[in-house]
């Protein structure tokens, strides 16, 4: 698993570990990057729910609790159609990832 630290613009400053595997889940990683960044955006390419996001949410709680947001398919059933274009219709885009990287900001600021 790779990570990286590098500051994309808008003042965010973010870690990048891919996550090749949940299972097994490389809890120590995840417990460290939660102490050293405080919080958390997932993003992955299918439903949230019980996946990746869910699996990272009990780490960080057992751990070090902060923030998280999870983006990915919000529980509906997926289309068919250009990578691009069901990128943007799922929230799946740059833009939808650094948005969720200045709200977990900023519950972060405010604990």
């Amino acid at each position: 698993m790779g990570a990286c630290t590098s500051d994309i613009g808008l003042g965010i400053a973010a870690r990048v570990v891919n996550m090749s595997t949940i299972k097994p889940l490389d809890k120590k990683l995840v417990a460290r990057c939660a102490e050293e960044t405080g919080c958390f955006v997932t993003a992955e390419d299918h439903n949230i729910h019980g996946e990746l996001g869910s699996a990272v949410a009990e780490v960080v709680a057992q751990n070090r609790p902060c923030p998280i947001e999870m983006i990915g398919v919000q529980d509906t059933f997926g289309e068919s159609g250009e990578p691009d274009e069901l990128a943007e219709k799922y929230g799946l885009t740059g833009p939808y990832i650094a948005a969720a990287a200045r709200r977990a900001m900023e519950r972060k600021a405010r604990t």
